[in-house]
């Protein structure tokens, strides 16, 4: 299943990522593509704060990965895996560092910024997610990616032109 959104802000940009959120059961894998500064990491924002992370969230293009701790017992999603390999030398980096650790696990939400760059090690089921700047300043064409199997069923919102 393909989704397109337009968003005009941040702010509605994060809305469609707990759009998203509210789908997730835990084992997924988020890939996020664009262009740099096109709101990969207010998309990840979205998804952390709607699993109720309240720590800052920034991307971790030195450190490659944070590993959060999800609080909320009502959810069976415990930990959420930001990773960030804008800046990867190779790939073998990303595996030394545990990636494979947290890919898939039960209770775990990975989501990777710049996913197309280390493709070749995600999972088959990914859900895929590109952010492209629009037309406007503020404009950012968000298509998201969800594999059939997982049934997924978001409202996609029309795209104006």
């Amino acid at each position: 299943m393909i989704y397109q959104y337009l968003s005009q802000s941040e702010k509605e940009t994060e809305k469609i990522a707990f759009q998203l959120t509210k789908k997730l059961k835990g084992g997924e894998v988020i890939g996020l593509t664009g262009q740099l500064g096109a709101g990969k990491t207010v998309f990840v924002k979205g998804l952390a704060n709607s699993l109720g992370i309240k720590k800052a969230i920034t991307s971790p293009s030195f450190i490659l990965m944070k590993v959060y701790q999800i609080k909320n017992c009502k959810l069976k999603i415990k930990t959420f895996i930001h990773i960030d390999v804008y800046r990867l030398k190779s790939v073998q980096d990303l595996i030394e560092i545990g990636v494979f650790d947290w890919l898939g696990k039960k209770e775990t939400v990975a989501v990777i910024e710049w996913a197309d760059r280390v493709k070749k090690i995600l999972p088959k089921k990914t859900i895929q997610i590109k952010i492209n700047l629009g037309k406007k300043e503020n404009e950012r064409m968000i298509k998201i990616k969800i594999p059939n199997h997982y049934g997924t069923n978001l409202q996609s919102k029309k795209i104006r032109k």
